[in-house]
């Protein structure tokens, strides 16, 4: 845990949990959102090769995720972190641009 806390640069061990606990909720969330959109686009492993719809609800459920996380963050007191989890997350897939002050 104090490996976890320093490299997170987090004081205390309630803060990991509610961080750990953000992930795993909004994991769940994610692919709970998207569920619905895959219907309304009409996708199911009935209508299509169940080797195409799992890897296009798993693309579909990644930007969920990102969007769905600092939310979630919040709501376990975690926006900060969170905030900043996303900007380096992004910037990493060359996506930094949308973060960058004039």
């Amino acid at each position: 845990m104090e490996k976890l806390k320093q490299r997170w640069g987090i004081e205390s061990n309630w803060a990991i949990f509610f961080i750990l606990c953000a992930f795993a909720v909004n994991g769940s969330f994610a692919a709970w959102v998207a569920k619905p959109i895959t219907s309304f686009l009409g996708l199911s492993p009935e209508t299509i090769n169940p080797w195409l719809y799992w890897p296009l609800r798993i693309l579909l459920i990644f930007p969920i995720y990102q969007l769905t996380l600092p939310m979630v963050g919040w709501l376990f007191g975690q926006f900060k972190f969170f905030w900043a989890f996303e900007k380096k997350f992004l910037s990493r897939l060359g996506l930094g641009f949308l973060f960058k002050e004039n």
